[in-house]
């Protein structure tokens, strides 16, 4: 296969060919984009670089609303380039375009950390910067938990089977308004998780008004064991 010289300037039909040397699921996740979904990952494409892949910061979707679908569409392209850049090494791409295949999936998932209300799409954002190491993007997801989610969103997320996915979730939650955790406790859903929580922001955070809510928990407890 012939090896072009990539450039940054990903123009449309620059764009289409450089996709289509990726592969067919790549090229095929594309096409099904809506114009919309395509012309975000565009946009960040031709946007200065700022930085490393480490250092970098999503830009903020202000001022449109959330996406549900745009959410899906990236987060299956995002799928679908990291599935191609591990079989990179064995495949028949040059080194210059797994270069350019890596570059698109971190700005793909650099446009889903700074839109994503998905608590599925954060936890793909999560192990994916916990697999290649990325400990700066970590703290930056975290950073989005409370701001992006709600309390119950956030319970939804400690139920997650990875650990990394559920510790962000359980440290969020323990750093979260005391009244915040007080409403999930009527949730049959969530409020145990509420309840371990609270117990942690009495023990670790020192809180008085955790202690006492946890207090009268614990008081409660026998009597519904009665019943």
């Amino acid at each position: 296969m012939s090896c072009r010289v990539l450039s940054r300037d990903y123009g449309g039909k620059f764009l289409r060919m450089m996709i289509e040397d990726f592969g067919g699921r790549v090229a095929s996740v594309w096409e099904g984009l809506r114009s919309t979904t395509r012309n975000l990952v565009e946009k960040a494409l031709q946007a200065p670089a700022t930085g490393s892949a480490a250092t970098s910061q999503p830009a903020r979707a202000e001022g449109r609303p959330y996406d549900a679908r745009a959410d899906w569409e990236l987060s299956r392209l995002l799928a679908a380039l990291d599935e191609r850049a591990s079989e990179a090494g064995g495949a028949s791409l040059s080194a210059e375009q797994v270069k350019e295949l890596r570059h698109m999936a971190d700005t793909t998932a650099l446009v889903l950390q700074g839109q994503t209300q998905s608590a599925e799409v954060f936890a793909q954002l999560v192990a994916r910067a916990h697999r290649t190491h990325d400990y700066a993007r970590i703290d930056q997801l975290a950073d989005a938990l409370t701001a992006r989610f709600s309390p119950s969103e956030i319970c939804e997320l400690v139920r997650y089977d990875d650990a990394v996915v559920r510790a962000l979730a359980y440290e969020a939650l323990a750093q979260a308004p005391t009244s915040l955790l007080i409403g999930l406790l009527a949730d049959p859903v969530d409020s145990e998780i509420a309840r371990d929580a609270l117990e942690r922001q009495a023990v670790e955070y020192g809180s008085e008004e955790a202690r006492r809510i946890v207090h009268i928990l614990d008081q409660a407890d026998p009597v519904d064991d009665d019943l």
